[in-house]
């Protein structure tokens, strides 16, 4: 029997309780089956959808003492995908023109737009939202089976649930009074149901592959929402120490929330800025209730992907204004659009390629369009007079596309200055560091802007030749590597030569790992999801900058990835 399972630690804290396996019922249904009477059958579909969404609309009446108005957020979301007239319409051409029945028309067309959003490799935000459409799918498809999904608002003790996949409607369903704990074979930190977790405090391991093959209802479970660890049937020892382990966090999570306010500064008083990284004006919220310094990566591409045309120029306004005016005086950075090769927009048709991470993409679209560019420089500056803002851009890998780049928004700025003399003098210009070039380059990119962001995700990516999205080779992703601590203090030292801030906002900026390492080198902005925010802060506060910098030294002087990150353990006391 296997007793200690790995997965990714979704959700902070200590669970401790038996197993509740979450059971769907059999939804499966004739593929083969053809109809006669295609306006009953959609009649049947439109009914199916109709239901589904008074079920999801009582479930959100039932949340809303549990869930704030963020997360129950995602009800409006998916009740929108129940009354999208496109996807209705498809689903009754699909029974009108094949004669397939309700059920295979939901099927297909949910999955082909499901499938659509996952194959977004290089975007884990995006390939969660699939998860959001199989929530909607199955819903859709219990009414039309005559079936009911299970009640997770009836569990009444203590539970740990292990299920393959969590949807937001399972999540917003849990009390946390009786749910302990959520493990699962699939999902990410990103998705909704990790993200509600969070805010319902329930420890949380995602991404375990099998769980649900290695455990049965009733077995006892410890589930470390910390590291990611389940330990299945404990022994009484190691009850008794995670008992304890769970006590601690507690403590220490309340001493966190007491640095909301508090700066972000290291033991011998330097400061430093924590940043939170966004995907929607709506994610502000809980930057600021996290305590941000501001946001250190507002992802445009979201606007642009969440729509079915172009946004105009005055809808991006509205959406740059809401973040800049939600953050309070608080500086806002947007990285302008950032879509092409795996992340194309219905509207917008560009080229397939064989190698969409090296393709047509990011800012050589914008360059290349220059009108859709400029539509977005414009709107940012207008948005620019309602608070500090600073743009930049992403895949720069020439000083000939930066300069590009600043012309065109310089043109922008022309424009508008024309009736409003002095609007976005005060925006500070920047680019991502993720492309190696770019990298390599960093002292003369540095004289050209008054930022860098290294966007570590993909700027391992492209250093160790090894696709992100592919599991064979994610052995490879190794921000602790030696040669790649290198290029990074190359890039800052470069950076503040030219007294240009040097700031991450790659998954690297919030790894407990390399924050000491990162302060070591004198990155000056950690910009990571608002969850991570004040556990950051409350460990910079006790890191000296000087033995900081002496462990970085240390560290790039090693051979590999795992001995640094035995260093930085051994440095931190960290088991």
């Amino acid at each position: 029997m296997v007793k200690d399972v790995k997965g990714i630690a979704a959700s902070d804290g200590i669970g401790i309780a038996p197993a509740y396996l979450l059971i769907n019922p059999d939804l499966s249904f004739d593929k083969d089956k053809k109809i006669t009477d295609a306006d009953a059958e959609y009649a049947r579909a439109e009914k199916a959808f109709s239901d589904a969404s008074a079920e999801l609309a009582k479930i959100k009446e039932l949340a809303s003492g549990r869930l704030d108005d963020e997360e129950l957020q995602v009800f409006d979301a998916h009740m929108a995908i129940l009354s999208d007239p496109e996807l209705l319409g498809q689903v009754k051409d699909e029974i009108t023109n094949n004669l397939s029945s309700a059920e295979v028309a939901v099927d297909k067309i949910t999955t082909n737009f499901a499938d659509m959003l996952a194959a977004i490799v290089d975007n884990k935000y995006m390939q969660e939202r699939a998860a959001d459409v199989k929530d909607v799918a199955k819903r859709v498809m219990s009414h039309l089976l005559g079936k009911e999904l299970p009640n997770i608002a009836a569990i009444d003790k203590p539970v740990i649930i292990v299920t393959k996949e969590i949807t937001p409607s399972d999540t917003s369903q849990m009390d946390a009074k009786y749910v302990k704990g959520i493990v699962t074979n699939f999902g990410g930190r990103t998705s909704h149901a990790a993200i509600m977790s969070r805010t319902l405090r329930i420890p949380a391991v995602v991404g375990t592959e099998n769980i649900t093959e290695n455990v049965e209802n009733g077995q006892k479970l410890i589930v470390d929402g910390l590291k990611g660890d389940v330990i299945v049937d404990p022994s009484a020892d190691q009850v008794t120490e995670y008992e304890q382990n769970a006590e601690e966090f507690e403590k220490e999570r309340a001493e966190w929330a007491k640095l909301v306010d508090a700066p972000s500064v290291s033991k011998d008083g330097q400061e430093f800025e924590i940043a939170a990284n966004i995907g929607t004006p709506d994610d502000v919220d809980d930057a600021v209730k996290q305590g941000a310094d501001g946001v250190g990566l507002f992802r445009s591409e979201f606007l642009y992907m969440g729509s079915d045309h172009m946004p105009t120029e005055d809808e991006q306004f509205a959406a740059y204004k809401k973040a800049i005016v939600g953050m309070k005086g608080k500086p806002v950075v947007v990285r302008t659009l950032d879509i092409g090769g795996d992340k194309p927009l219905d509207y917008l048709p560009l080229p397939e390629e064989m190698n969409p991470f090296l393709g047509y993409r990011a800012i050589r679209i914008c360059l290349d369009r220059p009108e859709i560019f400029k539509t977005q420089l414009r709107a940012l500056i207008r948005a620019s007079e309602f608070g500090p803002l600073s743009i930049m851009f992403p895949m720069i890998g020439t000083l000939a596309e930066l300069r590009a780049a600043k012309k065109i928004f310089a043109e922008a700025k022309a424009e508008l200055q024309a009736d409003h003399p002095g609007l976005g003098d005060d925006i500070k210009i920047g680019m991502m560091i993720e492309v190696p070039l770019a990298a390599i380059n960093a002292d003369k990119m540095a004289a050209e802007v008054d930022f860098f962001s290294i966007g570590t995700n993909d700027l391992i990516q492209y250093n160790f030749a090894a696709d992100r999205g592919n599991d064979e080779v994610s052995y490879l992703y190794q921000p602790l590597n030696p040669a790649f601590l290198g290029l990074i203090n190359h890039v800052i030292k470069a950076a503040h030569r030219h007294g240009t801030k040097a700031a991450m906002c790659g998954e690297m900026a919030g790894d407990e790992l390399a924050l000491p390492l990162l302060m070591g080198m004198g990155l000056d902005e950690y910009s990571m999801s608002a969850s991570s925010i004040l556990r950051t802060r409350s460990m910079m506060k006790d890191l000296d900058t000087a033995d900081c910098a002496k462990l970085a030294d240390e560290a790039m002087e090693l051979d590999t990835n795992e001995e640094v990150a035995e260093l930085v353990k051994k440095s931190l006391h960290i088991d």
